[in-house]
């Protein structure tokens, strides 16, 4: 069971990440799924000290994360971060 609630805050995560840099239309639900967990994981590394651990911080720091994510692969992808 926690690991299909992982897999779905994942793939929330991601696809919100996906919008708000404007990667969506490139994206499928996989790709979303994999953005969030791997933007989980840099979030908590990077902004998780700072943030507190739980919570809504825990969301704020993946959420971030995520982002963080996608503006490097746009920057290696395309040179520039939309």
């Amino acid at each position: 069971m926690n690991l299909i609630i992982f897999l779905i805050v994942g793939g929330i995560i991601g696809w919100l990440a996906s919008i708000l840099m404007r990667t969506d239309a490139q994206q499928g639900i996989i790709l979303n799924i994999v953005v969030g967990i791997i933007g989980s994981f840099i979030g908590g590394v990077l902004f998780g000290p700072s943030l507190g651990g739980g919570g809504i911080y825990g969301w704020i720091s993946a959420f971030l994360g995520a982002v963080v994510l996608l503006a490097i692969v746009n920057l290696v992808r395309r040179g520039t971060v939309r």
